[in-house]
């Protein structure tokens, strides 16, 4: 009996102690599109994708071009040197792939960028966050635009302007009365979290890699 009832205390305790416990949240989604610096950094990355898939393409209809020529024309070639025209074109296949690789890949040349233009920013912004929660004393930042489901938030409760006046000066941020907040709208996967993903294409003409989930480094 002592027994059940000490163990019901500590739930009550336990219970007490969570429900004490102050917490807040932010919308990532919100403060980044208020940062001129990150949208220039968006735009430079897209830039760099497309440029980056170009190239990769043009090394592809090169070897069309080259295997279009060498069906035209092996049947009045003598084998070794159909063997020595196909060899050719499985090795400018081969570097094709290596480059796409080394341009698209983890740890490739626009993965690298990225860490190299975005990465201080959310630094910046995970320092702030961290500023905020222990001068208030918060347990608890959660951040609604990331992949934990809400179902209600209280804009009393978001701190995301509190960051942005924060790293204003170092960042250059929007003007708070010149922000603007999107309604909250609870969803499997937002907008900005689709965008952000950063895939390899399998091939040049695939849809280009954006941006690596905010916070995120593969």
């Amino acid at each position: 009996m002592k027994l059940k009832i000490l163990i019901t205390s500590c739930f009550l305790f336990t219970g007490m102690m969570l429900f004490s416990q102050k917490y807040a949240y932010v919308d990532s989604e919100y403060i980044l599109d208020n940062i001129p610096e990150y949208k220039d950094a968006q735009n430079q990355l897209d830039e760099l994708s497309k440029s980056y898939q170009e190239e990769i393409e043009e090394k592809y209809q090169e070897i069309d071009r080259k295997y279009k020529t060498y069906q035209a024309e092996a049947v009045l070639m003598p084998e070794d040197v159909k063997n020595k025209r196909l060899e050719e074109i499985h090795q400018m296949e081969e570097e094709a792939r290596n480059l796409q690789r080394q341009r698209f890949g983890v740890d490739g040349d626009l993965f690298l960028k990225r860490e190299e233009l975005v990465k201080p920013i959310q630094e910046k912004i995970y320092n702030a966050i961290e500023e905020i929660a222990t001068e208030k004393n918060y347990a608890f930042v959660f951040d609604k635009a990331g992949s934990l489901t809400l179902l209600f938030v209280n804009s009393k409760f978001d701190i995301s302007d509190d960051v942005l006046d924060n790293v204003g000066a170092l960042l250059g941020t929007v003007r708070k009365e010149d922000r603007v907040h999107k309604d909250y709208q609870p969803a499997e996967q937002n907008p900005q979290e689709q965008r952000n993903q950063q895939q390899p294409p399998t091939r040049p003409g695939s849809s280009s890699p954006g941006p690596v989930k905010k916070g995120e480094k593969k």
